[in-house]
């Protein structure tokens, strides 16, 4: 079952969810969804997820010192994010950091925060594909709990103002 939205409900505002990624992509994403938000009077939510598949190794702390890296370049990532959100929008977005499966993330950010309305992703440009979070985002399109907005990756700066 999913949340219901109360994004233009009294009390609230529309926000749009992003992921931010180290992918070249990630800041096409991130430029649209702050434009996004200043033109409809809304929020960012910014979502940066830490693989843990390969922090299961006990020996030693190994597993503590990996898992608190992640999250300072997590943070930096956000960082990095935010600044550039601020500097497109002049908006401060809200920064959430998870660990687990991207798509699993995603789904439970987008359950917990009845004010998110739209996912924006961008697409990758490459020959391999439009990205491992797009792939299994479009697994789900017929049960999706928003709508999703696919950025693609060739748009620049000026091509991405015009269209918000």
């Amino acid at each position: 079952m999913t949340t219901p939205r109360r994004a233009y409900e009294a009390g609230h505002a529309p926000k749009c969810l992003v992921i931010v990624d180290d992918t070249a992509e990630a800041d096409r994403a991130v430029r649209y969804a702050s434009r996004w938000a200043l033109r409809n009077s809304g929020g960012v939510v910014m979502l940066r997820v830490i693989d843990t598949e390969d922090h299961n190794q006990q020996w030693l702390g190994v597993a503590d010192i990996m898992r608190a890296e992640a999250h300072e370049t997590a943070n930096a990532a956000l960082e990095a994010a935010a600044a550039r959100a601020a500097d497109v929008a002049g908006i401060t977005p809200a920064r959430v950091i998870r660990e687990g499966s991207a798509g699993a993330q995603i789904l439970d950010v987008i359950a917990t925060d009845p004010d998110i309305v739209l996912l924006v992703l961008a697409a990758a440009t490459g020959v391999e594909g439009p990205g491992p979070i797009i792939t299994a985002v479009t697994a789900l399109a017929g049960t999706f709990p928003i709508p999703v907005t696919l950025v693609p990756g060739n748009l620049d700066a000026a091509e991405i103002a015009a269209l918000t």
